[in-house]
C-alpha cells in the first residue's frame, strides 16, 4: 500500500519498505513506504498549495465532503473493520464500533459547519469591533496504534471543517486502516492536497513533520516522553500544539455502588482493546467493606473473557498489538511475582491454545495486595492487567488515585450524590465519569491534566484548536 500524497498514491522517495504484521498469527498483511524527510515536505508542500483553495470554500460545502466520507465508511463497514482487527488485532465487534466511531465524528462536525462565526462587540465611544475566526493553515497529527481509525477522525474532522489542510503520520503498525480511510476521502471530492498520509517511523517522518516551518499546528496522541520531545520542538516555531499522553486511569468503587454494574464496568474499562486504550481503567480502588464481594464478581468476569483471534466471532480479548507491549506486560508479572509484591488472583500467564505461540497473547490477570510503590500504580500499563487495591473510605480512595504524574480520566461508582460530586471536584483529571467509565462521544471535550497533555480534542472546543481570532475594531 502506498502514501497518500497531494491525492495520488506515491512510494517513499528512498524506495524503502516496511511490513505490517497481523498481531495474532504473525502474517505479512502489507508493506508500507518507510517515508523520509523528503516525502514529508512533499506532502507538507501539497497541503500548503492546497489551502487556499480549501479555505475559501463554505463550512457548509467542506461539511458536505465530510458527510460523504462518512457514508462511504458506513457502506464499507465490514471492510474496514476486518482490516483494522488484522492489523491492530482488536475483535472484529470492537473494530465495527471503532469505525462507526470515526464515521459519527466526521458527521459530528458536519452538524457545527454552520456555526464557525466570530463575535459583534460594542465598543462605547469607539463604535463596534467584530471578530472573525480563520484556519490555520497546514496541520498535522501524530497518531497511535490503539485506535487509529477514530483517533484519525478526532484530529481531521475539526481541522478540516475550519478549512485547514492536514498532514498526518499514522502509526507505523497500524498505517493500513489509515491511508483506506484516506483514500475514502478523495472518493467523498475531497480536493488533492487537503488530506495527506506520510507513513514511517516517528524518529524521521514524526520529527520531520514537527520541524516543518509550514506546519502551523500539531497534534500528538501517544506516551508523555514523545510528547514532551513534540512540544519541544514545536515551541521552537511557535506551532500550536495539542497533546493526549496517555493516563493512569483510576475507578473508585463506594461501598453503596451497584456492585454488579461497577464489576461489568470494571471489566469493560480495563480489558476493551486488550487493555490498550488511553482511558482504560488501570487502578482500580475498592472499600475494603465491600472488596471481597466485588473482587470475587470481577474475577468471574475476567475468567469468562474468551481470548483469540480477533476475525474469530466469539473472541472477547485479542492479541496485544506489538511484541515491546507483549514484553512489557510479561515484565511486569515476572517482576511482581520475583518482589512477591502482588497476588495474582486469576491470569497472569501467555495462554496455550491453537495458535497462541504465533501472536502476541496474554490472559486478562487480576492482582490484589499490590504495595503503594508498585510499577503497576505509578506507570501506564497498556496491557490486560488490573491491580486491585483496597482502601478505607473515599479521602484515602480519592488521595490514592490522585497520587500519580498523570491526569487523563477517572470513574467514581457510588449512589450518593454528595460523594459523587466530592469526587469529581478533588480527581485531578480531564475527564470524570460517574457510575460509568471510558465512554467518549465526540459531542464532548476530551483531553487531560499534569503530565497527560494539554488542549482538548472533540466538541466544539476542538475547533478553537484549528483557528486563529482575528479582532477588527471600527469607530463609527
Amino acid at each position: 500500500m502506498k502514501m497518500q500524497i497531494n491525492g495520488k498514491a506515491v512510494e517513499a522517495c528512498g524506495g524503502e519498505f516496511f511490513g505490517v504484521k497481523n498481531p495474532a498469527t504473525g502474517e505479512l498483511l502489507e508493506t508500507v513506504p518507510l517515508g523520509t524527510e523528503e516525502d514529508v515536505a512533499a506532502a507538507v508542500e501539497a497541503a500548503s498549495s492546497a489551502f487556499a483553495g480549501w479555505a475559501s470554500v463554505s463550512p457548509q460545502q467542506r461539511g458536505g465532503v465530510l458527510y460523504r466520507a462518512a457514508e462511504i465508511v458506513r457502506q464499507r463497514k465490514e471492510e474496514l473493520a476486518a482490516l483494522l482487527t488484522q492489523e491492530q488485532g482488536k475483535p472484529l465487534a470492537e473494530a465495527r464500533n471503532e469505525i462507526k466511531g470515526f464515521a459519527h465524528v466526521l458527521e459530528y462536525y458536519c452538524g457545527l459547519a454552520g456555526s464557525l462565526r466570530g463575535d459583534f462587540i460594542p465598543v462605547p465611544g469607539n463604535g463596534y469591533a467584530f471578530t472573525v475566526k480563520n484556519p490555520l493553515g497546514v496541520c498535522a497529527a501524530i497518531i497511535p496504534w490503539n485506535m487509529p481509525a477514530l483517533i484519525m477522525g478526532w484530529k481531521i474532522a475539526p481541522a478540516l471543517i475550519s478549512g485547514n489542510t492536514f498532514v498526518l503520520k499514522p502509526a507505523s503498525n497500524t498505517s493500513l486502516t489509515n491511508l483506506t480511510l484516506a483514500s475514502i476521502f478523495e472518493e467523498a471530492g475531497l480536493p488533492a492536497g487537503v488530506l495527506n498520509v506520510v507513513t514511517g517511523p516517528g524518529e524521521t517522518a514524526g520529527e520531520s513533520l514537527v520541524r516543518s516551518p509550514e506546519v502551523r499546528k500539531i497534534s500528538f496522541t501517544g506516551e508523555a516522553r514523545t510528547g514532551k520531545r513534540v512540544a519541544e520542538l514545536a515551541a521552537r516555531g511557535m506551532k500550536r500544539v495539542t497533546l493526549e499522553l496517555g493516563g493512569s486511569d483510576p475507578m473508585l468503587v463506594c461501598d453503596d455502588a451497584d456492585l454488579e454494574s461497577a464489576a461489568v464496568g470494571a471489566l469493560r474499562g480495563r480489558f476493551y482493546n486488550c487493555g490498550q486504550t488511553c482511558t482504560a481503567v488501570k487502578r482500580l480502588y475498592v472499600f475494603e467493606s465491600i472488596a471481597e464481594e466485588f473482587i470475587k464478581k470481577l474475577e468471574t468476569g475476567v475468567r469468562s473473557l474468551r481470548i483469540g483471534n480477533g476475525l474469530d466471532k466469539n473472541t472477547s480479548i485479542g492479541p496485544l498489538n506489538n511484541q515491546q507491549q507483549w514484553e512489557y506486560i510479561k515484565e511486569l508479572v515476572a517482576e511482581m511475582e520475583e518482589k512477591e509484591a502482588g497476588r495474582i488472583i486469576t491470569g497472569g500467564k501467555v495462554p496455550a491454545f491453537k495458535g497462541s505461540d504465533k501472536g502476541y497473547f496474554f490472559e486478562p490477570t487480576l492482582v490484589s495486595d499490590v504495595p503503594g510503590d508498585s510499577r503497576l500504580l505509578k506507570e501506564e500499563v497498556f496491557g490486560p492487567l488490573l491491580p486491585v487495591v483496597t482502601v478505607k473510605d473515599l479521602d484515602e480512595a480519592i488521595e490514592e488515585a490522585n497520587r500519580t504524574s498523570y491526569g487523563l480520566g477517572a470513574s467514581i461508582w457510588t449512589k450518593d450524590l454528595d460523594r459523587a460530586r466530592t469526587g469529581c471536584e478533588q480527581l485531578n483529571a480531564g475527564i470524570i465519569w460517574v457510575n460509568q467509565h471510558m465512554k467518549i462521544a465526540p459531542e464532548v471535550p476530551f483531553g487531560g491534566v499534569k503530565e497527560s497533555g494539554f488542549g482538548r480534542e472533540n466538541g466544539p472546543d476542538a475547533l478553537s484548536e484549528y483557528m486563529e481570532t482575528k479582532t477588527i475594531i471600527l469607530k463609527t
